[in-house]
Formats: C-alpha cells, structure tokens, sequence
C-alpha cells in the first residue's frame, strides 16, 4: 500500500513541479511574445489596473457620467474576470501540494480522491489561462454575435445550420456564457434557414472570432431515400457586440429600409398576434439584419440597429486590411468564402481544420459543443502568421 501512495505521490509531483514551472512564467511581463509554455499578463499590473479603477469610480465626476460609470465598470469586470482565474490556480495549486504531503502519513488516503481529481482540473484551469493571453484583440473583450447561414442543398444544408447552431449554444452553457437567439427562421422540413445568436460573457467575441467561415458536412443524409452521401456547406459569420460609446459609425435613416413582421417559433406557433419583428435593409450595402426576440417593437428595432452598426464596423475593418493587402502586395483567399472546417461522418468520423491542420475523432464530443481545442489552436495560428 505504501508504494501505491510513493508512486502515486511522485507521480503527483511530477505533474506539480510542471504546473508550477507555468504558474511562475505567469508574472512575465505582458509584452512578451506567447509560446505554449509561457502565460502572459502582468499580475501587479492587473492588480494596479483594477485598484486605480477602484479610486476612478469613487469620484464625483465619474458618478455624474453615466457612460463613464458604465465604461469603468465594464473594464473592472473584464480585468478581473483576467485576474480571477490566477488567483483560482493558486489556491488550488496549493491545496494539492499540501495535500500531497500528507498522503504518506497515517490516514492520508482520504486525500487520494481530491488529488486524483484535482490534477486534470488544475491542468484544465492553466490551460484555458494560456487560451485568455492569447486575446488581445480590440474587441476580443466584448460579447459576440453570431450568425449562422445554410448554404445550397435545401433541406440537408438547413439541418446542418441548425446542428451548428446548437453546437455553438452548448459550448456556451458548457463556458457558462448566456446566449439570446436575436432571430430565427425555421425551415419548412427540418433545419433552419437562418439564425443570430447574442452570446454574452466576457471574452466571447475573442474566443468565437475565428469560428467565422464556412463549415462543411459530409455524411450520409437522413432525408435521402437512397442513403447517400450528401456534402453541405453553412456559412457562420461573427461579429463583436458593440456599444456606441466603442465606435463611431454614424447611419443615415435614408438609407434604411424597416420591415415589421409576426415573430414566430418552430412549425408556425407561437405567432404574435402584432408585427413586432423588425427587419432592417442597410440599402448601400445590402447588409439585412432583423430581430423577433421581444415583444416590443420598438425594443426589436433596437437590438437590430445594434447589430448592423456591429456588421458595419466589421465591413469597415476587413475593407482597411484589404487596402492594407494591397499596399503590402498580398493577396489572401476572401474569409467569407473559404472552407476553414470540415466535419465527416462518413465514410468514417473525422473533423478537420484547414487553417491549423487539427484533426479530432471524436465527432460527437465536438459537435456537442467540446471546440475549445479547435479555438485554442486557431488563435495560436493567428499569432504564429
């Protein structure tokens, strides 16, 4: 019994001087490039952060701004939702290490069961750390918006943007993010014709960012009589949620164009009584937003003004990094049609993106909402290129 506790002590060790290696590269100064061995952000320079925040919020003037207030507010939440998580480490890293010793001692059994459990969660907790450094974008802080849209193939491609559509809620209720489906049009057979998803919490527009693309299905269709293969395609686009004291892009009501509707769910039920859906037609562009998920009209209109100025400033900034590819001689394949992530199912069961080369087996895991690796590996490749 006692070599049982020597090796799995050991091995816990092991596993602890490892983690503690990560946790000591923690404090490195935030200006160091990311490897996967290194975490990045400055711990006092957080603390600093939040308790000047602190002080700020505390003044008169801060409390006659409103904006100010919320502006404050959001960023102390945003840094220690950052710091939180370290200090979280910390002090189940040191709960394990005392634990750890007291397993060779009488009665220290009563500790295997924590230890066992304990190390893959700590693991798991740096792990998702290193993903956070790895968001540094703009607005990688803000909430995300997602849009999901099936491709040609009828029925077999609606159903295949509605399995996306709830692989992406589960990640979410596995993170413990809220979501909010803006707007939804069912499809006739099965699937959907067309989804927007608001999915709330911090750092969801960072995380969910590269998922933007088009992903593509093979397997057998269950709509097909004849059982064969059928391949379909659905686009997902992402944009950050946006308040209009993070941008300043003006909309002239003239080139609006606004459409009520009856709100309605799966089948036709559920069909307000009033036309409270709201679509608006941005006409320069073409952009057509709506929005059904409140019974006010007035409140629908809000919600899809808010998501086109988000599309707008999205359209804004992929329009300077292509003028930017351009002064620099580059040409790169458009986003919006590149095949960045396959899912098949049969001949055998395989899903791969194309953009980092990652390949998973499990099929179900992922499309039941387990995509934190695929995220991981597609912000490592955004800094890598």
């Amino acid at each position: 019994m006692l070599n049982h506790y020597n090796y799995i002590n050991g091995g816990f060790k092991e596993e602890v001087v490892c983690s503690l290696k990560k946790l000591k590269r923690i404090s490195i100064s935030s200006g160091t490039r990311w490897n996967p061995s290194e975490v990045i952000f400055d711990v006092a320079s957080l603390e600093k952060q939040i308790s000047d925040i602190d002080k700020e919020l505390s003044e008169d003037n801060t409390w006659s701004s409103s904006s100010l207030m919320r502006s404050l507010q959001k960023k102390k939440s945003r840094l220690e939702d950052t710091f939180k998580p370290f200090l979280d480490i910390q002090a189940d890293f040191k709960y394990l290490e005392d634990s750890a010793l007291l397993l060779s001692e009488e009665g220290g059994e009563m500790f295997l069961d924590d230890i066992s459990k304990g190390i893959p969660k700590l693991l798991e907790q740096m792990d998702t750390l290193e993903t956070r450094s790895l968001l540094s974008g703009e607005n990688d802080a803000n909430n995300a918006i997602i849009t999901i849209n099936p491709g040609a193939g009828g029925t077999e491609s609606q159903d295949w943007a509605e399995m996306l559509l709830r692989m992406y809620l589960r990640w979410a209720e596995l993170k413990g993010f809220e979501t909010k489906i803006l707007d939804i049009q069912y499809a006739d057979e099965a699937g959907i014709k067309n989804a927007t998803v608001l999915v709330s919490g911090n750092y969801t527009y960072g995380y969910l960012k590269n998922e933007a693309g088009v992903h593509r299905l093979v397997r057998i269709s269950p709509f097909d009589a004849k059982k064969r293969r059928h391949t379909s395609f659905t686009a997902v686009l992402v944009y950050p949620e946006l308040e209009d004291d993070d941008i300043d892009i003006e909309i002239n009501e003239a080139d609006l164009r606004v459409d009520t509707f009856r709100a309605s769910g799966a089948g036709g039920q559920h069909v307000n009584k009033t036309s409270s859906a709201i679509r608006i037609t941005h006409i320069p562009t073409g952009i057509v937003v709506s929005c059904q998920t409140d019974r006010s009209q007035h409140r629908n209109r809000d919600i899809a003004m808010k998501i086109l100025k988000s599309r707008l400033y999205d359209l804004e900034i992929k329009q300077k990094e292509k003028d930017m590819e351009t002064l620099v001689g580059e040409k790169k394949e458009i986003a919006w049609g590149s095949q960045i992530r396959s899912y098949v199912l049969q001949p055998y069961r395989l899903i791969k993106d194309h953009r980092t080369g990652l390949e998973i087996g499990n099929v179900d895991s992922v499309l039941d909402g387990n995509i934190d690796p695929l995220i991981k590996a597609a912000l490592i490749k955004k800094i890598d290129s």
